[in-house]
């Protein structure tokens, strides 16, 4: 049973001169959980991840990661957390192996350690043929698959997973998904973007921002039937279908 709350926010608020991105949102994440962050572009859920990441400081309210407060523990939070984009975070011109190595060094992992932990991942990926290859040539769902293996080489508390399968077709974002579940059962809360809804069903619970502000938040089970949808694609579009702002 989900207990302890690796994400704490308490009205949080980012604002640019006379602009909120983010409006007072409040939510907690609980360890080992899948927290899907949906809204619309414009919405802000890319500066409330910058805030959460420790890239980006608050202008008001409070929020802890992994423990460490936003304000005061930056640097802390960065270490104890991982980060996958749809740009997938990766060095084209070095090879695999070298991505692992190179990753596991900026984490501060021991040689021994980083040793391990590539084979292991090779092995779990069938990436061992493929070790000394450069990044650039492997085809995009290996590319997308290695990025999350690396977003976690330094076993996380959190995992952050910024829209991380745009432009994958949905037997390889299916696959994906399952990487997605491993390390949840392995404890490493995963909190994610996405644009697909079908997504959102797998989330254990899901946000969804509208105008910097928290609309609705609950598993997809209970949102479908708090807004008598059929689909979380249906829920998604009658709350995005109140905003007002765009980017």
């Amino acid at each position: 049973m989900m207990t302890e709350s690796v994400i704490i926010t308490d009205k949080l608020t980012k604002r640019f001169s006379n602009f909120t991105a983010v409006d007072a949102i409040s939510f907690d994440v609980k360890k080992g959980e899948i927290f899907g962050f949906l809204g619309a572009n414009g919405a802000g859920k890319t500066t409330a991840m910058r805030m959460l990441c420790g890239l980006s400081v608050p202008s008001s309210g409070k929020a802890s990661v992994a423990g460490f407060d936003v304000y005061k523990q930056a640097e802390d939070i960065k270490r104890s957390i991982g980060y996958m984009s749809q740009k997938f975070s990766l060095y084209e011109d070095l090879t695999v192996k070298e991505n692992m190595q190179f990753y596991g060094g900026i984490y501060g992992m021991s040689d021994k350690a980083i040793k391990q932990k590539t084979a292991y991942v090779l092995n779990t990926l069938h990436l061992q043929n493929e070790a000394k290859k450069l990044v650039r040539s492997l085809p995009l769902g290996w590319k997308q698959k290695l990025a999350f293996s690396v977003a976690i080489f330094h076993e996380p508390s959190i995992v952050f997973l910024d829209e991380p399968t745009g432009g994958v077709d949905p037997v390889t974002r299916r696959e994906f998904w399952n990487l997605i579940y491993e390390a949840a059962e392995n404890g490493i809360t995963i909190f994610v973007t996405t644009h697909y809804m079908d997504e959102a069903e797998y989330c254990n619970r899901v946000s969804i921002m509208v105008d910097g502000k928290i609309e609705a938040l609950d598993s997809p089970k209970s949102l479908k039937q708090t807004f008598q949808a059929g689909s979380m694609d249906e829920v998604f579009l009658k709350l995005a279908r109140k905003a007002v702002r765009s980017e």
